[in-house]
């Protein structure tokens, strides 16, 4: 299977990122770059989109990327830091990169950034995967 059929089957069971409204930007081996609009239903009490949106979208991309290869792969560790606050609409991207990855591991770097600022980093989130002995 190629990366983008692994991806389009992962998305049609995964009905979390259905409903959060991720888009696949572009998906290659150990690479995927999402986006997703902020809605009103996930912002916080402040105003302001829930840490979650942010962490949600980079732990899709970072399933995709470490999927691409055909072996089935779990997240085992993971972090973020929230770098800037968003808003109701703005529209966001996530792009996952394999920074170095081992038999059984693969260690994943996720930048999150607003589309209309690509500069303008808005989370930074680093994963850990297993890659099991099953393939897609």
């Amino acid at each position: 299977m190629s990366p983008e059929e692994i991806t389009q089957q992962m998305m049609q069971r995964d009905y979390f990122s259905q409903w959060l409204g991720i888009k696949v930007l572009d998906q290659k081996l150990a690479y995927c770059r999402l986006s997703l609009i902020v809605r009103k239903e996930m912002l916080n009490g402040f105003g302001i989109a829930h840490g979650g949106i942010t962490y949600s979208l980079a732990d899709s991309a970072l399933a995709f990327a470490s999927n691409s290869s055909g072996i089935k792969s779990v997240s085992i560790e993971t972090s973020i830091s929230h770098t800037q606050k968003l808003q109701e609409g703005d529209e966001i991207i996530a792009e996952a990169t394999c920074e170095t990855e081992s038999e059984k591991l693969g260690h994943y770097k996720v930048i999150v950034s607003l589309k209309n600022k690509p500069d303008e980093i808005v989370a930074l989130f680093k994963g850990i995967v297993y890659k099991t002995s099953k393939i897609w």
